[in-house]
C-alpha cells in the first residue's frame, strides 16, 4: 500500500529493499509528494522507504491529519493478455475506504478506464509496469523446468 499523496516518477533500485517485487507497487520508486502544501516536494530516500512507498505513514511530517485514505493498494483484478484490469483499494485505519477497477489495453498503450485523481493514476501506472516486466520476463523456475524437460527428451 503506497500512500496515496506519492506520486511516483523512477524506479528506485538501490538494493534496500530485500524483495522489491513484493512492494505495494512492485518496486521502490522515487517521486514528489503531493501532500497539500507540500505539491512537488521531493521526499528523502529515508521517507522513500519509511512513508511513500509503503503508505500508513503516521510519522511523516507532511501528512494531513484530515484525510480519506491512509494508503492505496492495487492488484490485477484479470489480465486477458491484451488487457489487463487493476484493482484499486484505499484504505482508512486498516478498513476500506473506497476502490474500483483501472482497465488498460496493451496493445494500443492507453487506458481505457483511467482514475480521475492523477496521483492514483500515476501510481497504477507505475504498478502495471512492475506488473507487464514481470509478466513479460520468464520465471527462473519455467527455465530450469525447460532445461530439465530438454535433457530427459
Amino acid at each position: 500500500m503506497a500512500c496515496p499523496y506519492f506520486s511516483p516518477d523512477q524506479k528506485l533500485e538501490d538494493g534496500r529493499w530485500l524483495h522489491p517485487a513484493r512492494l505495494p507497487l512492485g518496486a521502490g520508486w522515487s517521486g514528489q509528494c503531493n501532500a497539500p502544501g507540500y505539491e512537488g516536494t521531493n521526499p528523502t530516500v529515508e521517507e522513500l522507504h519509511e512513508f511513500c512507498n509503503l503508505g500508513y505513514a503516521a510519522n511523516c511530517p507532511r501528512l494531513p491529519k484530515e484525510r480519506s485514505a491512509d494508503a492505496v493498494r492495487f492488484s490485477v483484478a484479470r489480465d486477458y493478455g491484451e488487457r489487463v484490469v487493476l484493482l484499486f483499494i484505499f484504505e482508512s485505519h486498516h478498513l476500506p475506504a473506497g476502490h474500483g477497477n483501472l482497465e488498460y489495453d496493451c496493445s494500443s498503450g492507453d487506458w481505457i478506464c483511467a482514475h480521475p485523481d492523477p496521483r492514483i493514476q500515476r501510481m497504477a501506472r507505475c504498478y502495471l509496469e512492475s506488473y507487464l516486466l514481470r509478466r513479460s520476463s520468464p520465471s527462473p523456475l519455467a527455465s530450469t523446468t525447460n532445461v530439465l524437460s530438454a535433457n530427459n527428451d
